[in-house]
């Protein structure tokens, strides 16, 4: 059994998930590997062998070719995509004999509704067509002739070389040929990508940075770009550029993605190398989706149900007339209408007719109704000021009109972290000295107030003025220097890093790696230690007014493993120091023994970490001549080592790194937008889960967990190694239970957790795969598989297969289940791909509706996946929200979207389509009564006219005002009591029983309608003598009765009366009578005598006194009953809503929300760390090598003019 189990996991099994790295390409899965060549022939599949080995690998891959300033090199057919397109034409006929109705009974409202529909697409296309346009119309400047001349982005090609310019959007995936910074550096944005605002830098190769700097060298470029096909991978790029009879690799570094944004470089110029749909940004977008609510779904349904009803009415009724035509209809001659056609075929031209004169069940009006409601419900939304960001000038955007009602039966929200929750703004509030915290507000002699002014920093002629620091007892020991340390810990600060100075008009601007690493920097410029200048060798600091410069003798670069950086420099005076900061929980390892603060700082770190603060530790090492001198040459030997190079250096690092005397701790706030944790816990108590599924570092995505309050120390936190272990065995024991009788046994759904208690699951990418058996296989293994021989092998492998699917697929469901029954979930270092795989897994084990908020194009695709993808429209680019559904400026609106917006447009929207159904079997069904006294001959109970406007004009307006304006509870109500939308998502209000029930009522109508009039019409006699039961005043009573009836009735449905309201109902009311007596009059008569019929009826028949008695006693037949029962339910009872209205005044008085309280336990040691530090490796490299260092370089318009060849090179000698 094992041995077949084992044959049956082809996954690599040799390697432990790495939490620290994003996993594979996203666009290489392992079905694609499992399926190259899987039908070959043996003997093929030896020579395709032979040529694999044969070939370089590299080669393999890169299939892409680009020619500089060659469009025509990437236009040959083998580069190019062919389509086929197919028109299909349909037509429709029309047969009279069947038709027992006016053609325009049908027409008109089909034609209204064609129209509404078309132009409300119409304005919905033109809205995304008018931003794509204005995308497409930037313009930048391309080669053409010789010469850089603008062009639209629409019109770039590949191969194509552009200029950009400072602060330019990038139009294309291009490689980096040369800057205006030295070394041809680019820094990047890539807010629009990954919604992080920190500065990225890319670098061009050196042979392109020397050569290619003037126009006319650019415009002779012939380079030769091998390089892989287009995919989504966004850190990830392998190609080679031939040129000058060399070949260079290219890597990501090289290459500036298209949604980048130019920045701090006065231009740059590159080479396309993919454009359009080729990017990656828009590789990244997945599929579009056409999105339908689940009403939508259910809607259809009941359709097909009444399709069938009307079906077999109409059989019914085709079969009734057909044997009133045998046993009647022959032998009446007064019924002879010419033809001799037979009973049965009688019977199937009626069926026919029936299925026209019943048609209305299906009102063809329904849709243009909700299609209307839809767009109304969509302005409600643009036009709410309680959504509208005045900081930005943004408002919310319904940026379609067909998913309103949606947003009230939400189950799981699937939000980015960063430029979501958090503004991507790292500040620095607190910090621990020497076992002393400070960061309270409290004034210079240790005074704790509760109102204090911020500090003021005007003292120091480097601060930035956009610090805000309320303890002003720190200045005090900065500027007293009586504790020595106080002054240390900034200076580490000022010199321990790996950021980048400019200056520009005298100002100060830095560029960091992360934005933590920026805030520190930036937090010790404003206490007097401003970090000036650096070159490759040495730092420049301004200590409290007074420059020194240091000599940097190794940088010791911070990554993911380390958790660390560490500087050593040599002082003026001549001592060696290292300074280090990092994580608590690998700096506590390498302290020295005697280090008297150290349990102070260790209670502070726990304070911080109970703050949601984001903490590093402070250390420093005074080192000997003699010390560094052998440390380094061990140091050197390493930076040279031609393999395992990084592996060389940590060792190294390691060893110089320890007996470490600890200065103290930071603590940064990762700031969260606005109003986060209330959104948070307001959604929670609505019963919506949120996920937050992120690219961010596992320390990262958890410290903010619990800023937003998603966790609490209560909290029970699942990682990826526990919940491996747990889905382990969950299928362990389903494979002992699956026997022979597993078929007939009923699945037991068993807890992954016993009850009780608050987990949490947090997971990387890297075990995502592991988990969810999406691990990719090695090639190797794949060229080594055997094809397939005889029929029985291939029979197995299929076999082998579909086990390996089924198994796949099991592991899916119960890693979902397992998940669901997690209070939170956090994924972490998941790529766009996985992100959009874990909303389409809750999709589709939990039938669940979802919803995905992201701001960057990393969430584009997760935002498509989604049932409603939300864009969070700011800084970070309008990537996210271009793809979205609705759109607005801060994660706090999402309550008033969720909890108001779309619990009303629920409510309304079930309102409308109970009524509606009602409304027309009420209309509609009275034509099958009086089915049983006209012959069962499709003859119509009513004027032709009567029902051509009935769901037009008569009652269209009041049911389309109370599905725009009605609500339940107002607007603050539905915010502070969240519980109101659980009726949402268990679909409360419209389901197949609320549709049966309103059926059932739209039945009865119809009897009381039909029969109460015609009981009161036999054997009567009007005042004047004459009898009234004629057909013509017949149809206008029952007609009147049916326009007041339902009318009213949908005054009983409204909640929420105005003016409007009641205007539509009472208008409708007097609309109905007034068209009525102008159809019914002689002059129209006279104009069109085939069309209208009924001269004079209205007014000889509503003038009689019995007949509005018989409309007055079917009105209320049909209404009080309603009212009883509506009464005794909210009687006995009652929903809650209706005890919310029933106590609205009391309730009035808003509810303030509180954050929850922390209870920290001194002496107690927390038992996470609060370390995150969002830093990346690369820096270091760039300012060891000396390349980064500015020089002065001659400005764009000097260049283009005549610049010299070499200028580049006399700076540099």
């Amino acid at each position: 059994m094992s041995t077949e189990r084992d044959s049956e996991t082809t996954f690599d099994e040799d390697s432990q998930p790495n939490d620290e790295v994003v996993p594979y390409s996203d666009d290489e899965t392992e079905d694609e590997l499992d399926d190259q060549g899987s039908t070959v022939e043996p003997e093929q599949n030896r020579v395709n062998r032979e040529a694999e080995e044969n070939q370089e690998p590299f080669r393999k891959e890169c299939t892409w070719q680009v020619k500089a300033n060659d469009r025509k090199y990437h236009e040959q057919p083998h580069f190019m995509n062919t389509k086929f397109f197919c028109i299909k034409k349909s037509k429709y006929a029309a047969i009279p004999q069947i038709s027992t109705l006016a053609w325009y009974t049908t027409l008109v409202p089909l034609l209204l509704v064609l129209g509404v529909t078309a132009i409300k697409d119409l304005v919905d296309d033109v809205a995304r067509h008018k931003m794509d346009k204005e995308i497409n119309n930037r313009t930048c400047e391309v080669i053409k002739d010789g010469r850089f001349k603008v062009a639209k982005w629409k019109d770039i090609q590949v191969g194509d070389v552009i200029r950009l310019k400072k602060n330019d959007f990038v139009p294309a995936d291009i490689l980096l040929l040369s800057s205006s910074e030295p070394n041809s550096l680019c820094y990047v944005e890539t807010a629009e990508l990954d919604g992080e605002t920190n500065l990225k830098f890319k670098m061009s190769l050196e042979i392109t940075d020397q050569y290619l700097q003037r126009e006319d060298m650019l415009a002779t470029f012939d380079g030769f770009v091998e390089c892989e096909e287009p995919n989504n991978r966004l850190d990830k790029f392998t190609g080679t550029l031939f040129w000058r009879n060399k070949s260079f690799p290219l890597d990501a570094d090289k290459i500036l993605l298209r949604g980048c944004v130019i920045r701090n470089t006065d231009f740059c110029h590159g080479l396309v190398i993919f454009a359009g749909a080729d990017t990656k940004i828009m590789k990244n977008s997945g599929k579009t989706r056409f999105k339908r609510t689940k009403i939508d779904y259910l809607m259809n349904y009941m359709v097909y149900t009444i399709f069938v009803v009307l079906s077999l009415l109409s059989a019914g009724l085709a079969i009734g007339h057909a044997y009133w035509e045998a046993q009647v209809g022959n032998y009446s001659w007064y019924l002879y209408d010419g033809e001799d056609d037979t009973p049965s075929y009688r019977g199937f031209l009626n069926f026919w007719g029936y299925i026209i004169v019943l048609n209305t069940m299906v009102p063809i009006s329904l849709y243009v109704s909700v299609e209307v409601i839809r767009l109304g419900q969509s302005h409600f939304i643009n036009w709410d000021l309680q959504m509208y960001y005045a900081e930005k000038d943004t408002p919310a955007k319904a940026r379609t009109t067909t998913l309103n009602e949606q947003l009230g039966q939400i189950h799981y929200i699937f939000s980015d972290k960063t430029g979501t929750l958090t503004q991507n703004i790292m500040t620095f509030k607190k910090c621990c000295i020497n076992g002393q915290i400070y960061g309270d507000h409290r004034d210079a002699s240790q005074h704790n107030h509760n109102k204090i002014e911020q500090v003021d920093f005007s003292w120091n002629t480097y601060a930035d003025g956009k610090l805000a620091f309320y303890d002003h007892y720190l200045i005090e020991q900065i500027q007293s220097g009586k504790e020595p340390e106080v002054r240390q810990f900034f200076f580490l600060l000022a010199v321990c890093h790996t950021v980048m100075v400019d200056r520009t008009d005298g100002q100060l601007n830095y560029q960091a790696a992360s934005p933590d690493e920026g805030a520190l920097v930036n937090a010790a410029r404003n206490f007097g230690f401003a970090f000036l200048a650096r070159t490759q060798n040495t730092i420049t600091i301004s200590e409290l007014g007074t420059e020194r410069t240091y000599n940097v003798l190794a940088i010791l670069d911070f990554n993911s493993d380390r958790k660390r950086m560490s500087i050593i420099v040599r002082t003026p005076e001549g001592n060696i120091r290292l300074y280090c900061k990092g994580a608590d929980t690998v700096i506590y390892e390498r302290l020295h023994r005697m280090n008297p603060t150290k349990q102070e700082t260790q209670d502070a770190l726990d304070i911080f970490a109970n703050e949601t603060l984001r903490t590093l530790c402070l250390c420093y090492k005074e080192i000997e001549e003699k010390e560094f001198a052998e440390w380094n040459k061990k140091f050197m030997a390493a930076s040279v080592a031609s393999t395992n190079r990084d592996e060389a250096l940590d060792k190294v690092y390691e060893e110089i790194e320890k007996d470490l005397i600890l200065l103290g701790a930071t603590a940064i706030e990762d700031k969260l937008q606005d109003g986060v944790p209330e959104t948070i816990s307001k959604l929670a108590k609505a019963d919506i889960k949120i996920w937050v599924l992120t690219g961010d570092k596992k320390e990262t995505a958890e410290n903010i967990g619990f800023a937003c309050e998603l966790l609490t120390e209560d909290t029970t936190i699942c990682y990826g190694e526990d919940i491996n272990s747990l889905l382990h065995a969950r299928m362990e024991n389903q494979r002992n239970r699956g026997g022979v009788y597993a078929k007939f046994a009923p699945p037991v759904q068993e807890p992954f957790f016993p009850p009780g208690g608050n987990r949490a699951l947090i997971i990387t990418g890297s075990w995502l795969n592991e988990i969810l058996l999406e691990k990719k296989t090695k090639r190797s293994k794949i060229l080594k598989l055997k094809f397939p021989r005889t029929e029985e092998e291939r029979r197995m492998r299929t076999q082998s297969k579909r086990r390996l699917e089924a198994k796949k697929e099991q592991r899916q469901k119960n890693f979902v289940d397992l998940a669901c029954e997690c209070s939170a979930v956090i994924c972490c270092r998941v790529t766009p791909k996985q992100k959009a795989m874990v909303v389409d897994l809750v999709k589709r084990y939990k039938k669940a509706i979802t919803l995905a908020i992201g701001d960057g194009a990393n969430d584009v695709n997760m935002i498509k996946t989604a049932h409603i993808g939300v864009g969070i429209s700011g800084q970070e680019g309008m990537q996210a929200v271009m793809s979205s559904d609705y759109s607005f400026a801060q994660f706090r609106y999402l309550q008033r979207l969720l909890l108001v917006h779309g619990r009303w447009s629920y409510i309304r929207m079930c309102k409308f389509l109970r009524y509606f159904f009602y409304k027309n079997f009420a209309f509609t069904l009275v034509h099958f009564w009086y089915s049983f006294f006209n012959g069962y001959s499709a003859q119509t109970a009513y004027e032709d006219w009567f029902i051509t406007l009935y769901n037009v004009l008569y009652s269209s307006l009041p049911v389309l005002l109370m599905g725009l304006l009605d609500q339940d509870v107002s607007d603050k109500l539905s915010l502070r009591f969240p519980g109101l939308y659980i009726v949402g998502q268990r679909d409360l209000l419209f389901n197949y029983k609320r549709f049966f029930v309103s059926l059932l009522h739209g039945v009865l109508t119809s009897m009381i309608l039909f029969f109460i009039p015609l009981g009161a019409y036999l054997q009567t006699v009007g005042q004047d003598g004459e009898a009234p039961s004629d057909y013509q005043s017949f149809a206008v009573t029952i007609a009147s009765a049916l326009v007041i009836t339902v009318n009213f009735q949908i005054g009983l449905d409204t909640s929420y009366w105005t003016f409007v309201n009641a205007f539509s109902i009472f208008g409708s009311i007097a609309l109905y009578f007034g068209i009525m007596f102008d159809f019914h009059s002689a002059g129209i008569h006279v104009l069109f005598p085939s069309i209208f019929q009924f001269t004079g009826t209205a007014s000889n028949a509503l003038r009689q006194p019995y007949i509005w008695l018989t409309i007055i006693l079917t009105v209320a037949v049909c209404l009080l009953p309603v009212v009883a029962i509506r009464f005794l339910s909210m009687t006995i009872w009652p929903s809650e809503s209706d005890k919310i209205q029933k106590h609205r005044k009391r309730l009035k008085a808003e509810e303030q929300w509180q954050r929850r309280q922390q209870v920290f336990r001194r002496g107690v040691s927390s038992r996470r760390s609060a370390y995150a530090f969002s830093h990346q490796r690369g820096y270091a490299d760039l300012i060891s090598s000396g390349r980064s260092i500015r020089k002065k370089r001659s400005p764009l318009d000097a260049i283009v003019a005549d610049g010299t060849a070499e200028y580049r090179r006399t700076g540099d000698s």
